[in-house]
């Protein structure tokens, strides 16, 4: 599954638009993750949250975000503009988030150029480091959003699998 499965997951903050919440906390939640902050991280999700592949809860996604913050020590997560699309009348949204786990030292000076351009980003990532696929789906709970189900993929080389 590995650490970018609780990256992003996230609670609310304050924002123009639900689309413009969830991506601001998205923010939040890649900060948390580069901090190794694994109660903030759990934090950020419904009490009845499911990781997706294996339907892990949140003390399993607990164990594999600490095994793979290990494995990665210093990182930064790289990611160009979520999709965010609203449901039944904004208490549900789902997003999509493609991003780039990379040692601290690691630099992409062209990616910050690209954010507000998803495929012109994947298309300058190609198989320069661990890409992944992640799909939220949110709950609105009293104005906060939170993850209720994470699927996380890896790029496989020729594409991801769904």
């Amino acid at each position: 599954m590995g650490i970018g499965l609780l990256i992003l997951l996230l609670a609310s903050c304050a924002a123009s638009e639900p689309e413009d919440s969830i991506r601001q906390v998205i923010r939040r939640g890649a900060d948390l993750a580069e901090r190794h902050d694994l109660g903030g991280l759990l934090g950020l999700t419904t009490k009845n949250f499911i990781a997706m592949p294996g339907r892990k809860d949140r003390d399993e996604t607990k164990g594999i975000l600490w095994m793979a913050f290990r494995y990665y020590e210093k990182f930064r997560i790289i990611y160009p503009e979520p999709e965010v699309d609203l449901e039944e009348k904004g208490r549900t949204a789902s997003a999509r988030v493609y991003f780039l786990m990379v040692r601290e030292r690691r630099t992409f000076p062209r990616l910050e150029a690209l954010y507000k351009d998803p495929q012109g980003w994947l298309k300058e990532v190609g198989e320069k480091a661990d890409l992944y696929r992640l799909d939220l789906d949110w709950f609105n709970e009293d104005g906060d959003w939170l993850v209720a189900k994470a699927h996380l993929e890896p790029f496989r080389g020729t594409g991801f699998e769904r």
